[in-house]
């Protein structure tokens, strides 16, 4: 983390213990850089686990292993590796992670099926095995460590450690849930997000933990933005371990169920927001609400639209309410837009209503609100029912002079 710290950053939170789930940290050395750089999670026995992925078409082994293995439901370990993203390696690549999978598979004794791996960083360097089977070992004796150690032990060019947490209440048992990201850039996920992990105490069929996951990611890891790229390593993985004792969640009709969803559904949401705070660069946390949509789908695209326009956003980075260029990403975002039924505003003050600008409009309010950290821009596209709010930050030089320099 040579980068300052995010002016948006938020403090890591009291994330808690998991039972069922023991995080470790060591140096594999995959950089020059002081610092821990392999994790290691393991999980008892009967773990249930679900996932997302990215939908990059020239992804790492570690997204084609992992999407496979997580159909099995079960899981046992997580290594993730920084500053390798082990992607565009071919075979290479592929014999790394295996050798990570057999290592700890012999170690615990458990089907290579059941060890998770993930691997962030640099594109088109194989993961040097050398160096990752000697991390691996020392992580075989390291000491517990906290979760602030393992969301910093993750990142790469975040500039703070990332963390969330929620309880629900399943009958009489409550459930606790925790979780860790990582990601700064090279964020505009499609079915996932950089790296995710949650954990969690609640008894829950892998099923049916897809099933909240996906739900989840709908609402929040596919509704952010930093600058319209998706990586090649995107993953989120949810981890139950069923040491709560609640009864086991098997459906959306479980009792408990609605609880349960709701909370990953918070997690993810904190999670999400968190990684827009620290998007490269960013000074402005951004949220998108349009509502006048086709459908919730439609509203979506059109606030990614928005979100994505390096007009919109170097707007919002110089303060300026230049609202024309809202109407331009809504007009090319190929969704159902019209031109007369179109409303936009900032911080809550319309600018322009169906169509026409407003005659009384006062800059005013809009320029004292683009001032602040937060800003939220709104559209209604007049036309139905459907709504979303998408988040993203604003467009400055330090995004260009992190990306500039990354490898060196």
């Amino acid at each position: 983390m040579s980068h300052p710290v995010s002016p948006l950053a938020q403090p890591f939170p009291e994330v808690p213990a998991i039972a069922g789930v023991t995080p470790h940290v060591v140096r594999a050395g995959y950089k020059d850089w002081g610092r821990c750089d392999l994790t290691y999670v393991t999980f008892t026995e009967g773990t249930a686990v679900a996932g997302v992925f990215t939908k990059n078409l020239c992804c790492s082994s570690e997204v084609e292993i992992g999407r496979e293995n997580v159909k099995r439901g079960t899981a046992r370990a997580l290594v993730v590796n920084a500053g390798n993203s082990n992607a565009f390696t071919g075979y290479r690549g592929r014999e790394a992670v295996e050798q990570i999978m057999d290592q700890v598979a012999g170690n615990l004794g458990c089907a290579r099926e059941d060890v998770f791996v993930s691997s962030t960083g640099v594109i088109g360097v194989p993961l040097p095995k050398d160096k990752a089977r000697e991390g691996v070992e020392k992580a075989f004796s390291a000491a517990p460590c906290t979760w602030e150690e393992a969301a910093n032990t993750i990142a790469t060019t975040d500039t703070f450690a990332k963390g969330a947490s929620a309880t629900a209440m399943i009958g009489d048992t409550k459930v606790t849930l925790g979780a860790i990201i990582k990601g700064s850039g090279m964020i505009a996920p499609d079915m996932a997000t950089m790296l995710g992990y949650i954990f969690t105490d609640a008894a829950v069929e892998p099923a049916f933990l897809q099933e909240c996951l996906s739900a989840a990611n709908l609402r929040s890891f596919s509704c952010i933005t930093v600058d319209s790229d998706t990586s090649t390593s995107d993953t989120v993985l949810a981890f139950a371990t069923g040491k709560a004792g609640n009864a086991p969640l098997v459906t959306a009709q479980s009792p408990g169920a609605d609880a349960f969803a709701a909370a990953i559904q918070d997690v993810c949401r904190q999670l999400a927001h968190l990684v827009v705070r620290d998007g490269e660069g960013a000074n402005k946390f951004i949220a998108v609400s349009v509502t006048g949509a086709v459908s919730d789908e439609s509203a979506r695209k059109v606030g990614m639209a928005i979100a994505n326009s390096p007009l919109v956003k170097t707007a919002i980075a110089g303060e300026d309410a230049n609202w024309g260029r809202v109407v331009m990403a809504v007009g090319k975002a190929g969704e159902p837009a019209n031109r007369d039924t179109l409303s936009i505003g900032f911080g809550g003050t319309w600018a322009a209503k169906e169509g026409l600008p407003l005659a009384d409009y006062d800059e005013a309010p809009v320029a004292a609100h683009l001032k602040g950290q937060d800003v939220t821009i709104e559209v209604d596209l007049g036309l139905g029912e459907g709504q979303a709010t998408v988040w993203t930050c604003d467009l400055t030089h330090g995004y260009i002079s992190i990306n500039a320099d990354y490898r060196s």
